[in-house]
């Protein structure tokens, strides 16, 4: 493969892939490319594969590349498959209480080119494999994790490994070891199955505490940080169900391409061991073959797949259902194909959508429709493409259980036969249906509907795809048809943006039902996209356009002619991370030539977390995730990054906010799957996690500086809304520059009253203080709150032009 190639389609086992940014640098220390990600991965794919096989695939992806040291690149943990996989991917869903996550598995080449193509460097899986029919079976192996805390190196780890070996050896087990390519070593025992993974967990577990207990100045067994100086975490958990560890021969994202690399107990006796790269992995793998090869005979090489042409056009549906649980249809093969029936089905799940299902090649292809099929011409539908169903489905009806996949009621709305005027795999689908006289078409007025389902964008390949559905002017038995014109488009509306709850950790009760992504710390932009141009409002109506024409281009990434749009504009510092201050250089600018030069000092990045409107439908009565869906279908972001859709972390809160820490960013947004978008409120369904306490002031006055801040503004008296009222909480100096000051004294100088415009100001703060209208909004963070509700230690943040005194709230 040509590294200098950018762009190139190859065929892998058969399987037809674009692989795209060849030349992308994805570790700039060493100047490795996507193309040599690729080559790696495809010269030791034999001997990585059989460590993966049939386990779900946990990815940690570096999209814009790992970064150096001083300046790490941005990480994204994704569980769940993403919605433009390819369908060959072979998946299996794992049910949780109220959603579904599906997991690919990598049994071959052609999905490890794909991981590959989308920077997906660490591959992680857990101790245990699918069943044939998607069910958990029991570990097949023991890890040990050994992590060298500080001023513990690789050669303690090794000794530890030694003192384990002796253990498990008398257990009858034959550990493996493996350099984990980033500090440490992880340690692997085949095992025959049959313990089930917490009690594997327990066995882990005391064998860490007796080393532990025998030599307690070498190994400890408890994550806490204060203990582990000088000593190696034996860590037993990763044999958890839920837990997963780095496959071997996977790369890791460090500023090395270093690489969890199988060793011989030989080589832990070496003084100077040390972690391996991915050449010096090739060139042993070309030279010893797999070293774990013969760790587990028996089960190395077996697939769950016999059928040479892969899992058929119901696999996805048959791993998302239990047939012992609920009364749908399991079949084993798919249906003979020529039928040409179709059935709309009403579903009442989490929210009532219905079901709109077409016979075609032996199976119902199916879409879910939120507002049911349309019954006049001048509006469109939201049609999600779900996983093809059985032809059996078309006459069901009944009780989903709860717990499992769409549970709740369904019946069927209308069923009948469909006559295909037009199918065009992935872009379009025209057809008539002929209902029952009393079926829900019939309602509408006619049991006969012309129906368009239109794509809106996005791989023809994906695993769900986001449609339009369209009933055509132009209808069965109409004495003279108009020609069929493009939908009506609605009006878009003017919308405010959804506000998050502040709250910690322990406000999550349960991780179930809620998804997490990045806090970014810049300002808020609702984003108007139509043929005439982009449109930015800030979250107090201000329009933001002519600020940032660098945005200007939007709808160049946007698949469709109208989108309304919410996301964060954000300013990069040196060290890649948004950044307030300097964001503070780009806003109250009004003048064209202070923002242009402005633009090329200090650049802004748009990154896009949600879709209101799309091509005439509104969308803020879907789901979170619904919307997510569509949204990362309808933008294609630009090489540059100056445009993004972050894609929201499938990890636990406790791996969010751990990535947000060392990513240096503000914190985390917990959002509920299921939420919808309530348009200018504050809502408990979005809570804000912060590392920091920040608050945003009301500015109600400042007092006049001393020595060199003599006749100018020394600090500034904030408040925050109290009911009605103002709340004094302080005054602010720390962090405002000389330059900051100088440009705010004018301002406030014309903005004087002469009584205080709140009554709690200590007489100190009062004594010569100037009081200002309170009319402007800043930020400031603390180190906590008196028992008065002061603020300790206030050092100011930056102003927020973005809001109004009323927008502010009390931050936990």
């Amino acid at each position: 493969m040509a590294p200098s190639s950018a762009q190139q389609t190859v065929t892998v086992e058969g399987r037809r892939l674009k692989l795209t940014s060849l030349d992308r640098v994805m570790y700039p220390e060493s100047g490795l490319t996507k193309a040599d990600v690729l080559a790696y991965y495809a010269a030791v794919a034999d001997y990585l594969i059989p460590h993966a096989r049939n386990r779900p695939v946990t990815r940690k992806r570096w999209v814009n590349g790992v970064g150096t040291e001083e300046k790490p690149g941005e990480v994204f943990f994704q569980k769940n498959l993403d919605k433009s996989a390819p369908s060959w991917v072979e998946r299996f869903g794992i049910e949780h209480s109220d959603h579904l996550n599906v997991y690919p598995m990598l049994n071959n080449l052609a999905t490890l080119t794909w991981l590959a193509q989308i920077s997906a460097l660490e591959i992680h899986v857990p101790q245990w494999k699918f069943g044939p029919n998607g069910e958990t079976n029991n570990p097949d192996r023991l890890v040990l994790d050994l992590d060298p805390g500080p001023g513990a190196t690789l050669v303690e780890c090794a000794e530890v490994a030694r003192l384990a070996r002796e253990i498990l050896n008398e257990m009858g087990l034959d550990p493996r070891p493996v350099t984990s390519g980033s500090k440490g070593i992880h340690l692997y025992a085949a095992l025959d199955g049959k313990q089930t993974s917490d009690q594997v967990s327990a066995v882990a577990k005391e064998l860490a505490r007796v080393l532990e207990a025998d030599h307690p100045d070498l190994v400890v067994s408890d994550m806490k940080k204060s203990l582990r100086g000088g000593k190696v975490l034996l860590d037993w958990s990763q044999n958890n169900r839920n837990k997963t560890t780095i496959t071997p021969y996977s790369l890791r994202g460090k500023a090395r391409p270093m690489v969890a690399a199988p060793r011989t107990w030989e080589e832990l006796e070496d003084p100077d061991l040390d972690q391996l790269d991915y050449e010096q992995v090739m060139e042993r793998v070309r030279n010893s073959g797999d070293l774990l090869a013969d760790m587990d005979p028996g089960t190395a090489g077996q697939d769950l797949q016999n059928d040479d042409d892969g899992p058929d056009r119901l696999h996805t549906y048959r791993s998302m259902r239990d047939a012992s649980k609920t009364p749908e249809p399991v079949p084993e093969k798919v249906g003979e194909a020529g039928g040409n029936s179709f059935v709309i089905q009403e579903h009442h799940a989490r929210r009532l959508h219905y079901d709109f299902r077409l016979e075609r090649d032996g199976v119902l292809v199916s879409w879910a429709i939120p507002k049911g099929p349309p019954v006049t011409a001048d509006q469109n539908h939201l049609a999600v493409q779900t996983e093809d169903h059985p032809l059996d489905y078309g006459s069901f009806e009944g009780t989903i259980p709860k717990g499992e996949y769409g549970a709740g009621e369904v019946y069927i709305w209308d069923s009948g036969t469909y006559e295909a005027e037009k199918w065009r795999p992935g872009k379009e689908v025209i057809c008539t249906l002929t209902g029952r006289d009393d079926g829900g078409l019939a309602k509408g007025g006619n049991a006969v509907r012309r129906y368009a389902l239109i794509h809106t964008g996005g791989s023809t390949d994906s695993a769900e795809k986001n449609w339009l559905i369209h009933l055509m002017k132009e209808q069965p038995g109409q004495a003279s048809p108009p020609a069929f014109k493009e939908p009506v488009k609605e009006e878009l509306p003017n919308l405010k943006p959804m506000l998050a709850t502040t709250g910690a950790p322990g406000f999550i009760r349960s991780e179930e039902g809620w998804s997490f992504e990045m806090k970014w710390d810049g300002i808020r932009a609702i984003a108007t996209v139509t043929p005439e141009g982009t449109r930015l409002m800030s979250r107090n109506g201000n329009d933001l356009t002519k600020a940032y024409p660098e945005l200007a281009d939007l709808g160049k990434y946007v698949n469709a002619e109208q989108a309304v749009l919410d996301g964060e504009i954000v300013a990069i510092n040196k060290a890649g991370r948004p950044d307030f201050g300097l964001l503070q250089g780009r806003m109250n600018l009004t003048k064209t030539s202070e923002i242009e030069a402005a633009r090329k000092r200090t650049p802004v990045h748009f990154l896009l977390f949600d879709l209101l409107h799309l091509d005439g439908n509104s969308l803020i009565e879907l789901g979170y995730s619904q919307r997510r869906e569509v949204l990362e279908e309808a933008v294609d972001p630009p090489r540059d990054g100056h445009v993004q859709v972050p894609p929201a972390l499938d990890a636990t809160l406790d791996e969010a906010i751990e990535a947000s820490k060392e990513l240096g960013l503000e914190g985390v947004l917990a959002k509920r799957v299921n939420s919808t978008y309530s348009a200018g409120r504050r809502s408990e369904s979005w809570v804000k996690i912060k590392h920091s306490l920040t608050q945003e002031v009301v500015i109600v006055g400042w007092r006049p500086g001393k020595g060199n801040r003599a006749h100018k503004v020394g600090s500034l008296l904030v408040a925050i809304p109290d009911g009605v009222d103002l709340k004094y909480i302080g005054r602010v100096g720390s962090g405002l520059t000389e330059r900051e000051l100088a440009e705010i004294g004018s301002r406030l100088k014309k903005m004087g009253r002469k009584t205080a415009p709140l009554d709690d100001v200590p007489a100190l703060d009062a004594s010569d203080a100037r009081w200002v209208r309170p009319a402007l909004v800043g930020e400031v963070q603390f180190s906590e709150r008196t028992s008065a509700g002061k603020l300790r230690h206030p050092v100011w943040r930056g102003w927020r032009p973005d809001k109004k005194p009323s927008d502010v709230v009390v931050e936990i």
